[in-house]
């Protein structure tokens, strides 16, 4: 197809102008190709980070990124397991132990004959940095099989995820034997991470599906409460999350503590719930503002609940009171945040740690936007926990726009508790005890 002339035209002399400017004049316009027509040397600005050296330590009695401060990045990655047996099962978790140690303190990549692959991919450059990378190694349900002998050994409430009314599973997004969480400053860190154990492990793990994701970091404001990111239906998401911080809060909702009904090797672990869920960003942008509101729960600039106080002082901290309002006029019954928080007595069993990820997958086939929330949380009892406040949200009116498509129930293993120690001992002890 050939152009109109009148634009041959415009191109034509648009290039007989390029051609006629001296190189002073290219450089003011174009920047990097006129300087090295100039015989300079420029390149393209890259982004700073002042963040790089931030480690977290990745030894103690639970695995860091679960009431690690969640930082800008993060990603899940599922896994096929290919161990034939216990002893496969124990070079794998002691291999992912020694990556771990060396992606999380970072260092540099050691020389290699040029004749043998790189040590590393190499897009971190030869030195790799912490970034405050943490690496969440977790188990799933299917790993229990009687083929290496764990049966026995798996944890009460570990089982795959089930399909809700709402849901749109895609078997290609769900479930797995292993999954490792990736939490880094850096998305790069965390792909970084991941090509790093894909490599180590190409015998003994198949990448079945993953998924990265980011959140936005709000600056904290001297005096004022810290704020929630949003999500992509521009609604903060954290608000009333349980205090990560708090030691004893954290032990009687995420960890596993012994002497209960949990297998003893599964001590220190927490359960792990994944879901991909879909937001139908473009009719929710069609949605008013009051619906929106009131599907949710509260108030969209603030993140106040609609019971708070309407001066403006309220902020996503304001505590609901449920019961001086037992009609839903100003809550209703039926919102988000009243469906899966009663805030009675028996919804205190039901808590869990959230630690979600906006996510972006560019364009469905049928020209909208593939997005929405990498949701994860933390319990010490799935079906407590997650299972029982899904089963409270099922039906409600946000499912108009949404749609999980994919994601799994999974167990945090326990922590690595100093150099001697291997992600998996304690179960892979338990297994040849048995």
């Amino acid at each position: 197809m050939s152009l109109p002339s009148s634009r041959r035209q415009v191109l034509g002399g648009g290039i007989g102008l390029l051609a006629a400017m001296p190189a002073t004049a290219l450089a003011r316009a174009g920047g990097a190709s006129a300087g090295s027509q100039a015989g300079g040397s420029q390149v393209a600005d890259a982004p700073r980070s002042t963040h790089t050296q931030d480690l977290v330590p990745f030894q103690g009695v639970h695995q860091a990124g679960i009431t690690t401060p969640r930082p800008s990045a993060g990603m899940i990655a599922s896994f096929y397991m290919l161990a034939e047996s216990l002893d496969d099962l124990e070079r794998l978790f002691r291999t992912l132990t020694e990556r771990i140690g060396f992606l999380t303190r970072g260092g540099q990549q050691p020389d290699i004959d040029p004749l043998l692959p790189p040590a590393g991919s190499g897009i971190l450059g030869p030195v790799v940095q912490p970034d405050a990378l943490t690496i969440t190694v977790s188990v799933g349900a299917s790993l229990f099989n009687a083929d290496l002998g764990l049966a026995d050994l798996r944890p009460r409430h570990l089982r795959q995820m089930q399909a809700h009314p709402n849901d749109a599973l895609d078997a290609a997004l769900c479930h797995g034997d292993l999954s490792i969480q990736f939490c880094a400053n850096t998305p790069d860190t965390n792909i970084h991470a991941l090509r790093d154990i894909i490599k180590n492990t190409s015998d003994l793990l198949v990448l079945h599906w993953k998924q990265e994701g980011t959140v936005p970091q709000i600056p904290s404001m001297p005096g004022q409460p810290e704020e929630s990111a949003r999500n992509f239906l521009g609604f903060r998401d954290g608000s009333a999350n349980p205090n990560s911080n708090d030691t004893p809060l954290m032990d009687r909702i995420v960890w596993v503590a012994p002497g209960g009904v949990e297998p003893g090797w599964a001590t220190g672990g927490s359960y792990q719930a994944v879901r991909i869920i879909r937001n139908f960003v473009e009719r929710w942008d069609r949605t008013p503002l009051g619906e929106q509101e009131a599907i949710m729960g509260r108030v969209k600039p603030s993140g106040a609940p609609m019971d708070a106080p309407v001066d403006g002082s309220a902020t996503e901290h304001h505590v609901p009171d449920y019961d001086r309002d037992p009609q839903g006029t100003k809550t209703p019954l039926d919102s988000h945040i009243r469906l899966a928080n009663p805030r009675n007595a028996a919804s205190d069993a039901n808590l869990i740690l959230r630690r979600p990820f906006n996510y972006s997958n560019g364009v469905t086939k049928s020209g909208q936007l593939e997005m929405g929330l990498l949701f994860i949380c933390y319990q010490a009892d799935l079906e407590a926990g997650f299972i029982t406040v899904q089963k409270r949200l099922d039906g409600e009116p946000l499912e108009e726009y949404i749609k999980p498509i994919g994601g799994g129930f999974f167990f945090t293993l326990p922590g690595i508790r100093d150099d001697a120690d291997w992600i998996g001992h304690t179960l892979i002890a338990a297994a040849r005890a048995a």
